[in-house]
Order: C-alpha cells, then sequence, then structure tokens
C-alpha cells in the first residue's frame, strides 16, 4: 500500500502543502481581483473599490490580509485638504503573482471564453504574444503533459 501523502506538519498548524498555505492568502477571488487592479496601476482604496464594486469592509479585510501576508506594502499619501491616508503596492512576493494571474488568465480565456475575445492579451513589451507555461533550469519549454508533481516524501530521497 502507498505511503500517505501528509498535507498538514503534526509539529505545527501550518500545511506541510505549499498550495494549501497559498490559499490561505489568496484563495478569495477577491483577492485575486485586488491585485489584478494593482497590477493595471490603481493604488488607492477608492480606486480599487471603484474598479471592483466591492463593500468597503471586504476590500479593507483583503488588503489587511495581503499587506499581512507580504505581499502588498502600504505608502502614506495625502491629498490637498484631506487627511493622510494608504496607498497600496506590491512587493516583491506580489509582483511573483503576476505569473499566476496570467496562468489564470490564460486558463479561463481557453475554458471560459467570452463570445466578444479576450479582455487583455499578454504580449511582450515589444508586442509579441506570450503564454505562461512550464520551462526547465535551461530555459526550455516544457508540455505540460511531461510535468510531474513530486511530493515532499520522494523529494527529500
Amino acid at each position: 500500500m502507498p505511503a500517505e501523502r501528509q498535507w498538514s506538519d503534526p509539529m505545527n498548524d501550518e500545511p506541510a502543502c505549499s498550495i494549501e498555505r497559498s490559499l490561505q492568502i489568496l484563495g478569495e477571488r477577491w483577492s485575486f481581483l485586488v491585485l489584478r487592479e494593482i497590477f493595471a496601476g490603481k493604488h488607492k482604496f477608492a480606486e480599487i473599490q471603484s474598479a471592483l464594486g466591492i463593500a468597503s469592509n471586504l476590500l479593507s479585510a483583503r488588503l489587511k490580509l495581503l499587506v499581512e501576508s507580504g505581499v502588498l506594502r502600504t505608502k502614506t499619501y495625502q491629498e490637498p485638504g484631506s487627511r493622510p491616508r494608504q496607498s497600496y503596492h506590491l512587493t516583491e512576493a506580489g509582483r511573483d503573482l503576476r505569473v499566476v494571474l496570467s496562468a489564470l488568465q490564460q486558463w479561463g480565456d481557453l475554458h471560459r471564453p467570452r463570445p466578444s475575445g479576450p479582455s487583455a492579451l499578454r504580449r511582450t513589451r515589444s508586442g509579441s504574444p506570450v503564454h505562461v507555461g512550464f520551462v526547465d533550469d535551461d530555459g526550455h519549454e516544457v508540455p505540460p503533459a511531461d510535468v510531474v508533481i513530486v511530493t515532499d516524501a520522494v523529494a527529500r530521497t
């Protein structure tokens, strides 16, 4: 009988699975939508709220979690005649989520397409189309069917 997968660490409350640990921060749809708006250049609470139509209490909770988790950082700004406020900016961890958001978009374009076509395209700065994929250490693309996920127990041997 094969060894049972261990998805949590018995020594602490943290899940052993990195997917589950990531979903503790990003597993709610508003998190990715907030990040989409920040990637698009919206950094102020009101800008993000207006773009998403999200309730302020939900947006506050999402932003707080993303900041506490190190995905976003805040900067204080003050518009003339107003009190100081916070704007939200990507950290390195947040910037690294660009590929995750792009993979979700690519999947949606393929498996949940809009009749009118994609709402955004992935391109290089020079305009060439790109897609998200697996790349080996030598920089060669690997077909998804050739990729296997190796669990902790096997990876340590």
